[in-house]
């Protein structure tokens, strides 16, 4: 993969908002940094592919080229409207040559009552996102080219045995750079339908 994750989450750690769970983690080993938005199940279970149902939300996005710069940009736009950081972090992803690409990036807020909708100058939008069905398969470890292929791999698999075309395909990363590489949570979903 082209693009890395680790800046971009440098906001879970980096800069004071992640929130002290007192070391506690899930059986599934997650390790809870930043509080989740409203209704958002935790990651996992780990090395499996799980279907899943995830409640609305909002969140703020950019389109922008180069994961660092998107963050910067995301960045700036929670600090000026005084948005609470959670986890995870959403990165849309395309396929490009033969493998998945970042090809944006999104913040999620704490729920759909907090902020406003609508363009935040040239380069995010605030939008409402509908409930959606999922397949993921989440992963401890780093967010390398080959943990991401196993990933899709196993989503494939799974999307084949029941006949489903996934809409999109998205990676969720939960740690930022304080958590070590081998403890990270991510998650690749199949987004399977949207809620009207």
């Amino acid at each position: 993969m082209k693009i890395r994750l680790i800046p971009a989450l440098l906001l879970l750690t980096g800069c004071s908002l992640a929130a002290d769970r007192g070391g506690e983690a899930s059986k599934a080993g997650y390790v809870d940094e930043a509080p989740l938005p409203q209704g958002w199940p935790k990651p996992g279970p780990y090395g499996e592919v799980a279907e899943k149902q995830l409640p609305a939300y909002r969140a703020a996005f950019t389109t922008g080229k180069g994961e660092t710069r998107a963050f910067w940009t995301l960045f700036g736009h929670i600090q000026k409207n005084d948005i609470p950081m959670t986890a995870p972090v959403e990165m849309a992803m395309d396929e490009e040559d033969g493998g998945l690409e970042q090809s944006s990036m999104a913040f999620l807020y704490q729920n759909t009552d907090v902020g406003a909708t609508g363009p935040d100058g040239d380069k995010v939008e605030v939008r409402d996102v509908p409930a959606a069905r999922v397949l993921s398969y989440a992963w401890q470890g780093p967010d390398s080219e080959a943990n991401i292929a196993t990933a899709r791999k196993q989503l494939e698999a799974a999307l084949a045995a029941r006949k489903l075309e996934p809409g999109a395909f998205r990676l969720l990363g939960y740690n930022g750079p304080g958590t070590p590489r081998d403890q990270k949570t991510w998650e690749l979903q199949a987004v399977l339908e949207r809620s009207p």
